[in-house]
């Protein structure tokens, strides 16, 4: 807003185009004037946003999901470094960056997007049935139970499930009244919320070799948790497969992650993890193995079709605004992982 109120003349457009052309990162957003919204993603396409159409309006919103909670109709994405403007009866389109190579963020597939949304023109629990399919390709175990970590490893343990024909099952059940426990501020508020938030299903896991499905290991403090939880309701092995890569960098496109040194995979070997949280077995879905879930044949090394930064490090956005303390441990982890 400071930069559209700095800007030359000109109508509310302009000016946002202006002030867009100055910023570097990775955004979704709407503006509404008197008569109008406007829609922009940035040139990179990190973040999705869609357009719906309810009865004779257009509307905008980020994900799929939010249209079917109105009861509007999906009509398209917008298009990475498109401007939309929603006047009434009809869709303006403007295209007022340079092109760039689209990263939408892979993580959204995993964990971010509802499952019950598309996007990209992908379903997002489709691709997490895909992703779980890859991992059992990659970490099969001889085990008895297939258990998702509710709610967002549900799907890959279907997949998974599918794949290894190891049967499925909720051996452990979710309180819907807790929120997401890796963004709590304290390690004391996330251990409570992890005893809140999960309850094994004693029955259905006691002596059985368990293989548990989980989206992504971040600090650690969930995974530990829900291991000893598993053990102490009586299963007989703990296998832990995660249907991402380790995360070892922090987000800076929107996501608040912690810092590296707080992120387990940025600190430690899977080896290390894996006695860390208490399990048998630990894997991780490998960064081919993610892509080929998505479509494509690899990961290209030189030109990664998706952001992928938290697993890889690859920032396609010039972190501008890092301090130097921030990058230099962000440089450093990178040269000791290539030796």
């Amino acid at each position: 807003m400071h930069l559209m109120a700095m800007a030359r003349a000109g109508s509310p457009i302009d000016r946002l185009i202006e002030a867009l052309r100055q910023i570097e990162g990775a955004y979704s957003l709407t503006c509404l004037t008197k008569n109008m919204i406007i829609g922009v993603r940035d040139p990179y396409g990190v973040r999705p946003l869609v357009i719906g159409k309810l009865e004779d309006a257009y509307v905008i919103a980020s994900e799929t999901c939010a249209l079917d909670i109105i009861g509007a109709d999906f009509i398209r994405d917008v298009e990475p470094g498109e401007m939309v403007i929603l006047d009434g009866q009809t869709i303006q389109s403007l295209r007022p960056f340079a092109d760039v190579p689209h990263k939408f963020c892979i993580f959204e597939y995993i964990y971010f997007a509802r499952p019950d949304s598309s996007v990209e023109g992908r379903s997002v629990y489709e691709m997490r049935k895909r992703i779980g399919v890859e991992l059992a390709r990659e970490s099969g175990v001889d085990a008895d139970i297939v258990v998702p970590v509710p709610d967002s490893g549900v799907p890959s343990a279907i997949g998974y499930a599918e794949e290894s024909k190891i049967p499925f099952d909720l051996g452990i059940i979710r309180n819907h009244y807790v929120g997401r426990t890796f963004i709590q501020p304290t390690d004391r508020i996330r251990h409570l919320g992890v005893k809140l938030k999960h309850n094994a299903n004693r029955r259905f896991i006691e002596g059985k070799r368990v293989i548990l499905i989980d989206d992504s290991i971040v600090r650690g403090t969930t995974s530990t948790k829900i291991v000893e939880m598993v053990r102490a309701a009586g299963a007989k092995e703990v296998h832990m497969r995660i249907s991402s890569p380790p995360t070892k960098h922090s987000c800076f496109y929107g996501i608040d992650t912690p810092q590296p040194e707080k992120l387990l995979a940025h600190n430690y070997t899977v080896e290390q993890m894996c006695r860390f949280i208490g399990a048998d077995s630990l894997s991780f879905i490998s960064l081919d193995g993610l892509y080929r879930a998505m479509g494509e044949a690899k990961r290209n090394a030189e030109t990664p079709q998706y952001c992928d930064a938290c697993f890889s490090g690859d920032y396609p956005i010039s972190l501008t605004d890092l301090n130097s303390n921030e990058i230099q441990g962000e440089l450093s982890f990178l040269a000791k992982a290539s030796e």
